[in-house]
């Protein structure tokens, strides 16, 4: 096919990678290297023309386009569709009075908290500062300030597109209200976003850091985080994590923010002073620039198996069974604390979180063997924990389906809005709405 593609070159201006160029197998390569992108062509697209121009040729020959900024949640189901990086639609505008923001599909996370940081306000980050905010927002999006503001989606505002035909548009809850409400958390099965514009929030005062043990105390610890989620208000918001890095020995971590004063912080996180002297404490006041610290995950590509789950409890039972024995050959289980924000009406196809925390676990498939062990022990321990069946559509791994993240209702409702705004299934998602 990729002799065929050969005329694309002249209707785009950005770059345009076909099997053979140099630089093709790189720039085809997903952010997650154990997943295989086989595609035809990979389209750097230079502006919203270039989008275009592309979902027109494709929708005219009867092919699928993908969009991925820098390849985040990838999965071998877009096989066959031309690649649509978004990387340089990176623009940006902060309006400090509205508290408001302009921003292109390829803009990271990262960028956004430098640029909204001297204003003293924030968007709504995760943990990685590489990902790009309209992908977060098409998934939902947690972030370490949902438990104060909910979805990241909730506050986006508008949406520039090309639809499915190659028209270029603009959309609103007014304008277009089923079609907000699809991208506002149902992935990008409906339309691919080349802007996008979302309220911030103020951040005057930040906290945060992590705090670390050996893994000897995990019972300790685990029984304060318990603690003090149980209460927190919702300006707070802790992760818990079981960590086991090969050749170092298994720890265990808290890591916390605070939209607020480091006194108050202090106050709230005291239980945590009782505990055995912790192997290091980075807590401190910090900037919205410093978030990424905390976690201080990977800003490069690697391989990865990841699984994620929602816990309805974390009683007695449920924490002996987490530290009942080794997460090996898994590196990391995480436990986010959610309620808050999240539990509260939302108008995404997600709807809210009513489940009081996440789970999710990770483990890194260095060979067959490991990753199959990686695989089969992340089905034990959630097979063997209270989880709830549905899990946010940013959680979602290989294999599973949208159907894993929305209620019957909003996945009916979501695959009809697809049916009718992409009848020829041009626009082809990471997880698509229609399998």
């Amino acid at each position: 096919m990729s002799n065929k593609l050969n005329d694309l070159r002249a209707l785009v201006r950005g770059r345009i990678l076909l099997p053979g160029d140099d630089g093709f197998d790189q720039a085809r390569r997903p952010w997650n290297l154990a997943i295989e992108q086989s595609v035809p062509a990979v389209v750097e697209v230079a502006d919203a023309d270039d989008v275009a121009a592309v979902v027109r040729y494709a929708h005219a020959r009867g092919l699928a386009v993908a969009t991925q900024p820098n390849g985040h949640g990838a999965t071998p189901d877009l096989d066959g569709a031309i690649l649509l990086r978004t990387r340089r639609l990176n623009t940006l505008e902060i309006d400090p009075a509205a508290r408001h923001a302009r921003i292109g599909a390829g803009l990271s996370s990262g960028s956004l908290q430098a640029a909204a940081a001297p204003h003293g306000l924030t968007g709504l980050p995760g943990s990685s500062p590489v990902v790009s905010v309209a992908g977060v927002a098409l998934g939902g999006g947690l972030s370490w300030f949902g438990r104060k503001h909910g979805w990241v989606a909730d506050h986006v505002t508008t949406f520039d597109i090309v639809d499915a035909e190659g028209r270029q548009r603009r959309l609103t809850a007014d304008t277009d209200p089923d079609l907000f409400w699809a991208l506002r958390g149902g992935g990008g099965s409906f339309a691919i976003v080349t802007a996008l514009e979302l309220a911030l929030h103020p951040a005057p005062h930040l906290y945060g850091g992590r705090m670390s043990w050996a893994a000897q105390h995990a019972p300790d610890v685990m029984d304060a985080y318990r603690r003090i989620t149980a209460t927190a208000p919702d300006d707070l918001t802790l992760w818990l994590d079981l960590l086991h890095f090969p050749g170092s020995a298994p720890m265990i971590t808290i890591d916390a923010t605070y939209l607020g004063h480091a006194a108050t912080a202090r106050a709230l996180l005291s239980p945590l002073d009782h505990l055995p002297h912790p192997l290091t404490d980075s807590r401190r006041p910090m900037t919205v620039t410093e978030l990424s610290t905390i976690t201080a995950e990977p800003t490069d590509p690697g391989a990865g198996s990841s699984r994620g789950e929602l816990l309805t409890d974390l009683d007695d039972r449920v924490a002996k069974t987490l530290l009942a024995d080794p997460i090996a050959p898994l590196m990391s289980v995480q436990i986010r604390h959610l309620g808050g924000a999240f539990a509260l009406p939302s108008e995404t196809p997600h709807g809210p979180l009513t489940e009081p925390y996440a789970l999710y676990l990770f483990g890194v498939p260095t060979d067959p063997a490991t990753a199959a062990a990686v695989t089969a022990r992340q089905r034990a321990l959630t097979d063997a924990l209270p989880v709830s069946g549905r899990k946010p559509f940013t959680f979602l791994s290989p294999g599973e389906t949208p159907a894993d993240a929305f209620t019957p209702a909003a996945l009916d409702r979501l695959r009809d809005l697809k049916r009718h705004h992409d009848p020829y299934n041009t626009l082809r998602a990471n997880f698509p709405i229609l399998s």
